[in-house]
């Protein structure tokens, strides 16, 4: 039986998954951030319906 491990997460922002471009306007953040140094990477969020920008190690 496979566990999860739970990794503490900040969002740094977040996008609706509705929007017409979908998760473009997130990945784009995310590589901004990258650019910058921060180790952003994009997830989506079932509950909510968004692309959330994240970056591990953080406080959620």
């Amino acid at each position: 039986m496979a566990t999860a491990t739970r990794t503490a997460r900040t969002v740094l922002e977040r996008f609706p998954a509705g929007a017409p471009r979908g998760q473009w306007p997130a990945e784009a953040f995310a590589a901004e951030q990258r650019r910058e140094g921060i180790p952003a990477r994009v997830v989506m969020d079932l509950d909510s319906d968004s692309f959330l920008v994240v970056v591990d190690g953080g406080e959620s």
